[in-house]
């Protein structure tokens, strides 16, 4: 166990985050029932129990050559090195017995930590890789398994309710018809990503810092809820032509798509997949859709959605020119400003928190969704890959990914750095993804 003995090193302060995120991935395997840790909630992703593995292999294939460490099980570092982004090719076909034991995987997971651990708490002085300190090594570690117990999350979304074992009873859903109201952002200039040498911890795709100069928009208060996107499937908006780009159009007629992955109907009444049970379609919640359905909806409410510099400005500029930290005046994330930071399983209502008003007024533009723009992923200008881990980033720049900002109910609280980057490709249906719409 991480003790912070070397603390004059790394940091107590970032020995305990590692630590904490352990903790947190741990629990959130807790939910899954025994005899589910080998499906694939998912089909384009690995089985969960690669995802046991992984967590502790990352850390190990990052760290052990820095500390000095020789490998005791270089089979299994390879086979839970990587996982599944599902661009292109065919579906996964390994099966439930072609991978080890539990019991294997945890002996593996055990074994690490308390390697990594003895040696995280001696003298770990001047230790670096490629020109980054151990610091940056542990944060991206921290990171990358705080990423995870978000991605899990909605894997796990996807499994049977029967194959999980909720923590609290569910609460009944109360909701309501949010009234939708546009916020005009007057031009001004919106300064994007990280200086290199910042003391802040970024990844590679945040740097360098820029400013970009953003014309007046108009821009959507709220997330799009459900009941506005049900106005959108009664109109026919899932078998309109016209509202889907080609690539668009083909996958959602191939997949024979006609509402939201989170939905459900049943006996002519339209349900919502929670996290442990179904409910009564929550009228009040940001829809959950993949971009190129929230494109369909922007382009038949005759408007679009946001780049990422509007998205940005509307989020942390003022009309004074200055700039905030969080979209709301002074003062860190508490569960007043937003639902973030493990604090629900499920999306609130999208006006649930008012104290979370960017200086412009628009509200919940930190968590409860993370929302789509129309910015194609790619890296900002002076972009330099982490050389320990260069695919992170650079092998989506591939024209087939878009940038998400603001986060989630399930994304840690040090993610919601002005400067954070999620991206995800067009057709991709099941993460907690949103939008909001703007007027040029």
């Amino acid at each position: 166990m991480l003790t912070a003995q070397s603390k004059s090193v790394i940091g107590e302060s970032l020995l305990e985050r590692v630590a904490d995120a352990r903790r947190k991935s741990d629990a959130l395997f807790e939910i899954v029932r025994p005899e589910a840790l080998y499906d694939r909630p998912i089909p384009e992703r690995h089985r969960i129990v690669f995802y046991i593995g992984h967590l502790e292999a990352f850390d190990w294939n990052l760290l052990h050559d820095v500390l000095g460490l020789k490998s005791f099980h270089p089979e299994f570092d390879r086979l839970f090195a990587f996982g599944i982004d599902p661009v292109g090719g065919g579906l996964p076909t390994d099966q439930a017995a072609d991978w080890p034991s539990l019991e294997r995987v945890r002996e593996f997971v055990r074994n690490i930590r308390e390697t990594l651990d003895a040696k995280l708490n001696s003298d770990t002085d001047g230790l670096q890789r490629d020109g980054f300190p151990l610091e940056t090594l542990l944060n991206v570690a921290t990171e990358h398994r705080l990423m995870h117990v978000e991605t899990l999350a909605y894997m796990f979304h996807q499994l049977p309710f029967e194959r999980k074992i909720p923590p609290v009873p569910s609460s009944p859903v109360l909701t309501s018809p949010v009234k939708a109201s546009m916020i005009e952002i007057p031009a001004g200039s919106i300064r994007l990503g990280l200086p290199r040498g910042s003391k802040v911890f970024g990844w590679d795709n945040e740097y360098e810092s820029y400013t970009a100069n953003v014309p007046a928009f108009v821009i959507e208060r709220y997330m799009v809820t459900n009941g506005q996107f049900l106005g959108f499937i009664t109109d026919g908006g899932y078998e309109k032509r016209e509202l889907w780009s080609d690539s668009d159009w083909e996958w959602k007629t191939a997949n024979r798509m006609s509402s939201p992955v989170f939905w459900s109907k049943k006996g002519g009444e339209w349900f919502y997949r929670t996290m442990f049970a179904d409910v009564a379609l929550p009228l009040d919640w940001p829809v959950y859709v993949s971009h190129a359905e929230a494109s369909a909806y922007a382009r038949w409410q005759g408007k679009a959605l946001p780049t990422e510099e509007q998205w940005q400005r509307a989020a942390y500029g003022s009309s004074d020119g200055a700039q905030r930290n969080y979209p709301w005046r002074s003062g860190i994330p508490t569960r007043e400003r937003g639902n973030f930071d493990l604090a629900s399983w499920d999306p609130v209502p999208v006006n649930a928190h008012p104290h979370s008003q960017s200086a412009f007024g628009v509200e919940g533009m930190l968590g409860n969704g993370w929302e789509w723009t129309s910015t194609v992923f790619g890296p900002f200008p002076g972009f330099e890959p982490f050389p320990f881990y260069r695919g992170y980033s650079a092998d989506f720049f591939d024209g087939k990914h878009f940038v998400m900002k603001g986060g989630s109910a399930r994304t840690a609280a040090c993610m919601l750095r002005p400067t954070f980057r999620n991206w995800f490709q067009s057709h991709y249906q099941y993460v907690y993804a949103g939008f909001r719409c703007v007027s040029r």
